[in-house]
C-alpha cells in the first residue's frame, strides 16, 4: 500500500476546502505534491444526462485549483476514500465499469451530494515535450448514490488494527521472520514508536493521524515480507507468513480508509451519499 494514496490526498485536502480551513490552491498543492500536472476528466455513464463535474472545462481538463474551488458550486459536501480489492469491493458504489476501473486503480474517491460522482486516478510517466514530474489525470463519472456499506468507522478501524498488530507480532515472532528479513526488526519497532502519517489536512482529528500512521507501518510491514518469494524460510514458513499477511493487510487498508473518511463518517454511516 502507498505510504499516502492520490485518492486519499484529494479527500483530505479537497474536505479540508469544504470545511473552509485551506484555500483552493494550498488544497492543490498538497493533492500534487512530487507529481507534475494533474487534470480532471469527465466519463459520462452511458446514456446519463446528468451535468458533469467538469462541466465549461476547457478541452485539456478541468486543473485541480479549478476543481476544488467549484466543489461547493457543484452541490459537493463531502469526499469519501475508497481502497477496493478484488473480494473485497470496499464501498464500491456502482455501476460495474466504475468499479472495474476503481479495481484497477485499486483506489478512487466517492463525491457527496446531489449528483454522485466516483473518480479514479490514472497516472502516466512524464511527457518528454511537457511539463516535468508524474502526469495524473482523474477520470469522474456519475455514479450510484450509495456509499456502500462495508466502509468502517475509525473506532472500530482502530481497534480491528490494534487487535491485527498484536497477533501479527507474535506471529512474526513464533515465525522468526525477522531473522532472514532484518528490515522487517525495524518496521515492527517503527509501530511502537511511529508519529503522526503525512497525507491528513487540517480538520482531521490526532486520533485519525495516530491510526493512519500505524496502518502505514503495518502495511508496510506487508509488502516488506511480500518481497520475499519464500526460499529463504522454506515452504512450510511462506504458507504460514502468506497466511499471517491476510488479515494483516486488510487491516492496515480498512484503517486508511476509516482516517480519511472519519471527518465525514457521520453521513456515510447510512446507506446514501447525497
Amino acid at each position: 500500500m502507498d505510504v499516502v494514496l492520490r485518492s486519499g490526498r484529494l479527500v483530505a485536502w479537497g474536505n479540508a476546502v469544504l470545511a473552509g480551513l485551506v484555500s483552493p490552491d494550498t488544497a492543490a498543492d498538497r493533492v500534487r505534491a512530487g507529481d507534475g500536472s494533474h487534470r480532471m476528466f469527465d466519463t459520462p455513464r452511458p446514456g446519463s444526462r446528468d451535468h458533469q463535474l467538469g462541466d465549461g472545462a476547457p478541452p485539456g481538463g478541468t486543473t485541480l485549483p479549478m476543481l476544488l474551488a467549484g466543489l461547493r458550486s457543484a452541490g459537493i459536501h463531502g469526499l469519501v476514500l475508497v481502497l477496493p480489492v478484488p473480494g473485497d469491493p470496499l464501498g464500491l458504489p456502482g455501476p460495474s465499469h466504475f468499479n472495474e476501473r476503481a479495481l484497477e486503480a485499486g483506489e478512487a474517491v466517492l463525491t457527496m451530494g446531489p449528483v454522485c460522482w466516483g473518480i479514479v486516478p490514472t497516472v502516466s510517466p512524464p511527457d518528454p515535450d511537457g511539463p516535468p514530474g508524474t502526469v495524473v489525470h482523474w477520470r469522474a463519472e456519475t455514479v450510484n448514490a450509495r456509499a456502500g456499506l462495508d466502509l468502517p468507522s475509525l473506532s472500530e478501524a482502530e481497534r480491528s488494527l490494534i487487535a491485527t498488530a498484536r497477533e501479527v507480532t507474535a506471529g512474526v515472532a513464533a515465525l522468526d521472520l525477522a531473522r532472514w528479513r532484518p528490515q522487517l526488526a525495524e518496521a515492527l519497532a517503527a509501530i511502537r514508536n511511529g508519529t503522526g502519517a503525512e497525507g491528513l489536512a487540517p480538520g482531521y482529528p490526532g486520533r485519525a493521524h495516530r491510526v493512519l500512521a500505524l496502518a502505514q507501518r503495518l502495511g508496510a510491514i506487508a509488502d516488506l515480507v511480500c518481497t520475499d518469494a519464500g526460499g529463504a524460510a522454506g515452504v512450510g514458513a511462506s504458507a504460514a507468513r502468506d497466511a499471517l499477511l491476510r488479515p494483516l493487510a486488510t487491516a492496515a487498508r480498512r484503517a486508511t480508509v476509516a482516517a480519511f473518511n472519519c471527518v465525514v463518517e457521520d453521513r456515510i454511516a447510512g446507506a446514501s451519499i447525497t
